[in-house]
């Protein structure tokens, strides 16, 4: 019986966090596939594996990039999501906790409250994968109910853990979800498919003030109770 856990997966899993800062050094495609083709052994209910991933990489994802930053300063293109990111109304304890990694972002970033322009310019960096060299979009079929949903969170959590094993870093983003419209022709996602996130993978630039960014987990009482 083993009573310690393998110091390389606790590290891998404790590593990971989202990085918003990238070196722009090529990532090779070998590399890419075996990260996807690992995460692909996540639980799937049933078997179904609802993921689809476009993987941009040099002038395609530059084209995506500059049509979604472009978009992002438009206000007169339609940027709605077709799903709620989280809540309509955010209450405690959740509240609190999206404050206080907001307001360390923004400290670590120099952004006062009710500096839109500051604010809008950071956000924009979404659209540009942070200048990681690895762009990538997950696409769902509109169809599938939440436990694919659920399936597809393991699959994404799997390729950040296994991008850790390179000694890559990854930011899952979910602004990605606003782009549908605008980047769905370029890289002709199916009709029948909405974007679920994005992520940016590449190597971390060390050198970042945003980087240093660490985000505060609650105590095992909190969200654990055992019963015996």
């Amino acid at each position: 019986m083993i009573e310690h856990m393998n110091e390389d997966v606790k590290r891998a899993i404790i590593s990971r966090r989202s990085v918003r800062k990238f070196l722009p050094t090529e990532i090779s495609k070998d590399i890419i596939k075996d990260i996807l083709n690992v995460a692909a052994r996540a639980p799937s209910g049933t078997n179904i594996q609802p993921w689809n991933v476009h993987v941009l990489l040099g002038e395609s994802k530059n084209k995506v990039c500059k049509a979604a930053s472009d978009a992002f300063f438009d206000p007169n293109i339609d940027k709605k999501n077709e799903r709620i990111h989280y809540m309509e109304d955010f209450r405690e304890p959740y509240l609190a906790r999206r404050r206080k990694v907001g307001w360390d972002l923004y400290e670590l970033l120099d952004i006062k409250k009710g500096d839109y322009e500051k604010t809008k310019s950071f956000h924009v960096q979404n659209f540009n994968f942070f200048n990681a060299p690895v762009g990538l979009i997950f696409t769902i079929e509109k169809d599938l109910g939440w436990m694919s949903w659920l399936d597809y969170g393991m699959f994404i959590q799997n390729i950040c853990i296994a991008a850790r094993a390179y000694g890559l870093d990854t930011c899952p983003q979910a602004a990605w979800g606003q782009m549908h419209k605008i980047i769905s022709p370029i890289i002709k996602i199916e009709d029948n498919h909405i974007i679920h996130c994005g992520m940016s993978l590449g190597y971390e630039d060390q050198s970042a003030e945003v980087n240093k960014l660490r985000t505060v987990r609650e105590e095992l009482n909190i969200f654990t109770k055992f019963h015996e």
